[in-house]
């Protein structure tokens, strides 16, 4: 059964991997992100520099002056869409919904063929129970030839198909972020998982071995790592990472599912 992602379900919507554009069959016209345009008026200078204020306050989770400085952007040029996605990812965090759909829209009215306001939005839908409709505006995120940050997409896009318990779609994200940048951690976490519950013992051993190289073990890797190696056979790996679960991560959820063997 396949585990709701965790730890390695990052903020990828906010910040995420760079790499080279990457094609996609289902794409519309191609558009450079509007937030990496030149203004060319002086409002439109002064929304673009008080959107890219407050996503800065975003991440930092400030969420008051960030959403200050949307609406400060939007009262300086109203048609900024960066402004309006801003506005949305601030109802979002806040769990505002009904009012991040609003802005997400009126973002997309305004920039439809926009990567990064697909990419934000398709994590909107993911995240608030719309997965399979995520996929769309996470495609048109990925085959924009001008997105800077498609393994972002590709990542965002493999998190939400493993929701909808589609592992062929979400293994192809995965591989496809994966070749963008080999130290896509989250990436890795889940084709190892992938192939786990494939049976493809061989592969999923061999990729939690090249995370494990990049990163000291979480509870979830260890906990994947010993399932993997049980199955194996290999009972000195398999106790190498229960001792690991049991210094490290005692009060886990990993933890507890092996003290009571719930192993699958």
């Amino acid at each position: 059964m396949m585990r709701k992602p965790g730890l390695f379900l990052l903020v990828l919507f906010l910040t995420g991997c760079a790499g080279a554009p990457v094609g996609d069959a289902d794409v519309g016209s191609v558009e450079q992100a509007v937030s990496r345009q030149a203004a060319t008026s002086d409002a439109g200078q002064r929304a673009k520099v008080h959107t890219e204020l407050g996503r800065y306050y975003l991440q930092a989770g400030n969420y008051d002056i960030a959403l200050e400085r949307a609406r400060i952007a939007i009262d300086a040029e109203s048609g900024y869409a960066p402004a309006h996605n801003l506005l949305a990812l601030v109802y979002m965090a806040l769990v505002r919904n009904p009012l991040a759909e609003q802005s997400f829209q009126r973002a997309l009215q305004l920039a439809p063929g926009d990567p990064e306001i697909n990419n934000d939005y398709g994590w909107f839908l993911c995240q608030t129970g719309k997965p399979k409709e995520s996929l769309v505006h996470f495609r048109l995120a990925i085959g924009n030839s001008l997105y800077q940050a498609p393994g972002k997409a590709l990542t965002n896009a493999g998190l939400c198909a493993l929701m909808i318990k589609d592992d062929r779609q979400a293994e192809d994200f995965m591989s496809r972020a994966l070749r963008i940048d080999r130290a896509n951690l989250t990436a890795l976490f889940w084709l190892a998982d992938i192939a786990y519950r494939g049976n493809r013992l061989a592969d999923a051993r061999q990729i939690v071995k090249e995370l494990h190289a990049r990163l000291d073990p979480t509870a979830e890797s260890a906990w994947l790592a010993l399932r993997i190696e049980r199955k194996l056979g290999d009972r000195e790996a398999e106790a190498r990472f229960t001792g690991i679960l049991h210094r490290k991560f005692r009060n886990s959820p990993e933890q507890q599912k092996l003290s009571r063997g719930e192993f699958d």
